[in-house]
């Protein structure tokens, strides 16, 4: 019997119409619509056209026949086959706080069909003898056009349409007559647009390393059993692309597909570069600075089973894979995996349970694991795998240097540069090897900071820094806690104290007089606006046009430069005072990474790691590698103050355009959390950016030992009567 009813989510992000309507398939369209597809619909008293996903199909109506109406019109060819993906959408918005319309337009992205790019040639079809004499008989009366076309067609049979009419300045109507006379005929060929350009591909042998083979042995072993996530931790420049590469070898071997996420658009050139030599055609990207055309081509390709490899960030997580096999989340750790807007959802969480339903295997790679990876992997929800040595067999980690900035100071050294990074940089250029300048700007967001002593204002009741609001008084986004900025340091008297800020663009101005002779590349939003930007800086740095590269954090995520031997840091601790309670974490990851980059070959390298707090855990754990040492501080950190890992919390984010029913409704859920047992509440306050687009936003945390009185109180603001709107989600992290 013929499917009669879909169930549909209107696109309408109100909670009022949160809920599948459904609709009766005319017989038009009886048998040809599939899961997930965008329909149009008739909705509300007046009827009025409205798009809409089919999330099911029933074979019953639900209410009187006569009371359904009808769908209008079904998308072109845009049926996604992703029961998969309705059902991740479903556990997002359970997990997250959205819409399910919010959580469907973020996993079936951009399923409008653009025109397929086209190539039309002129193929010669007339005999060779025939052009010969048709060519003499234009010669002969100048017709100078058709003369050139006729010669090309002597020396190719096929020849593009452009180069006809551009090149041969051959018009339409010159060849025209000779497509009638049956010369020659105008042939379309569908191309497809591809990002991949002036790749090689082709497989090739990988040489693998004894810790390499442990742990693909031990993550194949998983994948023939307990396809529990793993975790696999190696030091930088270990080798775990080789590892990736064996595993996605097995699956797509199986008949199966693979997705590779990466935290950034600007590792997607040497990534791809290295996959693409290994796997050919069966690489392809997605990523939000391809065309929509290089996107649609890309995801039909993936939904065809054409491309088996799909590579890029988050978004790449939603690719419609008839048969995913395996997941990998390439530097897991990176706060880029989160995303913004809602669903605010994780994407190692979500790789996860994609990987659930399709039966798949999720795999965790970085050299600085999240503490909450890491917790699940000593607790035994994860597998564990690590590798502890450089693939390279000369290759070494790097000699690490930490100079004291109050030291410099001290010295009347007001540069960005300390003279032992200026000492270094100076040896390295004449020697001929490269630079990496990372300016850790990751949470400049207003912290004050004293230059002489190195002191921070932070909150008394929540270890996070606070925050310098335009009105001159500090604020703790956290719990609300608010004071004026201080005029001078309360610690050492000194008048040095005030926002801390350099930015990219003066770092390199900086440079060119230090070193008016180096060749020098900046790589910030400011020169990555364009597309292709990002392969076009690293790809002429990586072929040695440059002598010193700059940048921000988008320049340490996991890229492989052999020549490059030195890395500066400068002002290291920055993201110490980013006012959250992962700010240790995430200054040891940076510095990690980015020490991480030098000396990758068989070169020496060197860092040197600028600091007003030297002594730091974070700071002196990322200069020794020692990333055990690390975290036994930070979870110790996290124990004693109640934070994720090992408590979970949940974070509500109240929106209004009234700013006062915005804080009242903020404080009913407070009050509403504190009457549940077995919870703690922080806040309500303004949110670090407490107004966009006039919208005003507050925040609540409430911590739990377990996830149960969490649920409860989720559960219960979500029956609240509400006229504005409130979006709220788990961090288990």
């Amino acid at each position: 019997m013929s499917i009669q009813y879909a169930d549909i989510i209107i696109d309408i992000v109100h909670g009022a119409v949160d809920r599948p309507f459904q609709y009766r398939v005319p017989p038009s369209l009886s048998g040809k619509l599939s899961l997930g597809e965008r329909v149009k619909v008739p909705f509300g008293r007046g009827d009025a056209l409205r798009d809409g996903y089919i999330i099911g199909f029933s074979e019953s109506p639900q209410v009187d026949p006569a009371r359904l109406k009808e769908i209008r019109e079904a998308g072109e060819g845009e049926a996604t086959g992703a029961e998969q993906l309705i059902r991740l959408a479903a556990w997002m918005k359970e997990r997250y706080g959205s819409t399910m319309i919010q959580a469907l337009k973020t996993v079936l992205p951009s399923v409008r069909r653009v025109r397929p790019a086209k190539k039309r040639y002129l193929v010669r079809t007339a005999s060779r003898e025939a052009c010969e004499s048709l060519l003499e008989a234009c010669r002969k009366k100048r017709q100078k056009a058709r003369v050139r076309l006729l010669e090309a067609f002597l020396e190719d049979d096929a020849l593009p349409y452009g180069m006809v009419v551009q090149k041969l300045r051959v018009p339409a109507s010159s060849f025209r007559a000779l497509v009638e006379q049956g010369i020659c005929r105008v042939v379309e060929e569908r191309q497809e647009r591809s990002p991949i350009r002036a790749v090689k591909g082709g497989a090739r042998c990988l040489i693998l390393t004894d810790e390499q083979k442990a742990a693909v042995d031990g993550l194949l072993s998983v994948w023939d059993g307990d396809r529990r996530p793993s975790l696999l931790y190696g030091i930088t420049g270990s080798g775990k692309t080789e590892v990736y590469m064996e595993l996605i070898r097995r699956v797509i071997g199986e008949g199966r597909q693979a997705i590779v996420l990466i935290p950034e658009i600007s590792l997607t050139w040497q990534t791809v570069m290295r996959f693409y030599r290994e796997f050919g055609e069966d690489v392809s990207i997605l990523h939000s600075r391809m065309s929509a055309g290089e996107r649609y081509d890309q995801t039909e390709r993936a939904r065809r089973g054409e491309a088996k490899i799909m590579i890029g960030p988050r978004s790449a997580l939603f690719t419609p894979f008839p048969n995913l096999g395996l997941v990998i989340v390439d530097e897991e750790h990176d706060t880029a995996y989160k995303n913004e807007t809602a669903p605010r959802y994780r994407a190692v969480d979500a790789a996860i349970e994609r990987c659930r339903l399709a039966g798949g295997m999720a795999v965790l790679g970085s050299a600085t694991p999240s503490a909450g990876s890491y917790y699940r992997a000593q607790n035994g929800e994860y597998h564990f795998f690590q590798m502890k040595s450089r693939a390279v067999g000369e290759s070494l980690l790097p000699s690490v240097e930490i100079v004291d900035l109050k030291e410099e100071l001290k010295a009347g050294n007001r540069t960005i540069f300390s003279r032992r990074l200026t000492e270094r940089m100076r040896e390295t250029l004449k020697r001929g090897e490269q630079i990496l300048l990372f300016l850790n700007r990751r949470g400049y967001a207003g912290f004050i900071s004293c230059r002489s002593c190195g002191y921070v204002a932070k909150c008394p009741h929540c270890d996070v820094s606070l925050k310098l609001h335009r009105d001159g008084r500090l604020h703790c986004h956290y719990c609300g806690h608010e004071e004026p900025a201080p005029k001078t340091c309360p610690s050492c008297g000194s008048r040095y104290i005030a926002g801390f800020g350099t930015g990219t663009q003066k770092v390199e101005e900086q440079v060119k007089k230090m070193f008016p002779e180096a060749s020098v590349l900046r790589m910030d939003t400011d020169t990555t606006s364009a597309k292709g930007s990002h392969d076009a800086i690293l790809s002429a740095f990586a072929n040695g046009k440059a002598d010193i590269l700059i940048g921000t954090q988008m320049i340490v995520k996991g890229h492989d430069f052999p020549r490059v031997t030195l890395v500066g840091i400068l002002a290291a601790d920055l993201s110490l005072y980013s006012g959250g309670y992962e700010s240790g974490e995430r200054t040891f990851e940076l510095l990690t990474q980015a020490a991480g980059r030098a000396g990758r070959d068989r070169l020496p390298g060197y860092v040197v790691i600028q600091s007003y707090e030297p002594g730091n855990y974070s700071v002196e754990a990322a200069a020794s590698q020692d990333y055990e040492g690390f975290y036994w501080q930070e979870i110790l950190y996290r124990k004693l103050l109640h934070y994720p890992p090992v408590y979970r919390m949940l974070s509500f984010l109240v929106t209004s355009k009234d700013d006062a029913a915005a804080e009242k409704r903020a404080e009913k859920l407070k009050r509403l959390a504190e009457g549940l047992e077995g919870v703690e509440v922080i806040g309500p306050a303004k949110a670090p950016v407490s107004r966009i687009k006039d919208i005003y936003r507050y925040t609540l945390y409430v911590k739990s030992e377990e996830e149960a009185p969490l649920r409860a109180v989720k559960e219960a603001a979500a029956r609240l009567p509400w006229d504005g709107q409130v979006l709220y989600q788990f961090d288990l992290e």
